[in-house]
């Protein structure tokens, strides 16, 4: 089979997640899929309904409480394997010199499934990734990325290394067994610093949010007299990033498929004074005692506001959230703050 990093980066390579048996796998696979049928054919039933009835005035002031409801739905998560963090290899406690040395967990181990024909997240695709990097670079994936951080002037993003001295490093938990609050378990992250080996600040993923939006922007503008400055990615590269991508799914949102690296809502209403979706790019993040979600939602720009100075990228609104307790679902949480901000930009 041919793997490519396209493949990788889109979660469809069938290398393994922590989950080593694929037959368990499968069963909370048809579990959620099983959940997301049931959930769209009442949806479904209940449009009906309202079509066969007319809807009236009172349908577009239900129209919070019905999104609501459904926001609920979405991170309530059906299928979702609550014994995720009982998996060993979340607890690894052994030091990996670089990530090549690291591939040796799982590069023996079966594929799940053909490369590109079905989704599965996957850490360990990202550890691959970052070998790929540290190949193509010619340096430590940790040292590559660390210089990138200081480019994007995230000076506060570290390797989360735990003999380091690192200021202001926050404490994690865990509930026990018993449901009490303790100290999240010692973890040697060098197995996977490309899925979820750094720490970072709510400023460091906000400075990383608008250095993206600005990116994804800046070709809309008219650059007068040079005075705007190129992002830090193409226009075109953040575009392909944001581009779902066949096959995917989102957990932590039935509206979005995944891209690459970052999973996407793309904009969409069918139904006048109903429901609309807006697009944004998110990603959550999970770790043994910790939580995290950046989002960004692009401001919808108007074609004759592109050309006006001193309007110009970054657009929208970045939301960040970090938390230092294990399971805490939070991209439900700041997709309602981007609206809520949003809306009072619109209002001014």
């Amino acid at each position: 089979v041919t793997i490519t990093t396209r493949l990788l980066v889109s979660h469809l390579s069938g290398i393994r997640h922590y989950e080593k048996d694929i037959t368990k796998v499968k069963e909370e696979k048809e579990k959620a899929n099983r959940a997301l049928k049931l959930t769209k054919s009442h949806q479904e039933k209940e449009q009906k309904e309202k079509e066969g009835k007319g809807i009236g005035k009172t349908d577009c002031v239900k129209q919070k409480k019905e999104h609501d409801s459904e926001t609920k739905s979405r991170n309530s998560k059906p299928g979702r394997n609550d014994k995720e963090f009982e998996q060993e290899e979340y607890y690894l406690k052994e030091k990996f010199e670089s990530v090549i040395e690291s591939l040796k967990i799982f590069k023996n181990d079966p594929l799940f499934f053909k490369p590109g024909s079905q989704f599965l997240y996957s850490t360990y695709g990202f550890t691959l990734l970052s070998a790929v990097v540290e190949r193509a670079s010619g340096q430590k994936f940790t040292d590559y990325m660390l210089k990138m951080f200081r480019d994007l002037d995230m000076l506060s993003t570290v390797l989360d290394d735990n003999e380091a001295m690192i200021y202001n490093r926050a404490r994690c938990y865990i509930y026990n067994k018993k449901g009490r609050l303790v100290n999240a378990p010692y973890v040697d992250n060098s197995y996977k610093w490309a899925g979820g080996g750094f720490l970072s600040s709510v400023g460091d993923l906000l400075k990383f949010g608008n250095a993206l939006l600005y990116s994804y922007q800046a070709g809309q503008f008219q650059n007068r007299n040079g005075k705007l400055l190129p992002g830090y990615l193409k226009p075109g590269t953040v575009a392909m990033m944001w581009t779902p991508v066949p096959k995917t799914e989102v957990s932590w949102d039935r509206d979005g498929k995944y891209a690459m690296a970052w999973a996407v809502v793309e904009k969409n209403q069918q139904y006048g004074c109903c429901r609309q979706q807006r697009h944004y790019a998110s990603h959550t993040g999970g770790a043994v005692g910790a939580s995290s979600v950046l989002l960004i939602l692009p401001e919808e720009l108007e074609p004759e506001a592109l050309g006006t100075w001193p309007v110009a990228p970054p657009r929208g609104v970045i939301v960040t959230i970090i938390c230092n307790m294990q399971s805490v679902s939070l991209n439900s949480t700041a997709l309602k703050i981007a609206r809520e901000f949003d809306k009072e930009k619109r209002a001014q």
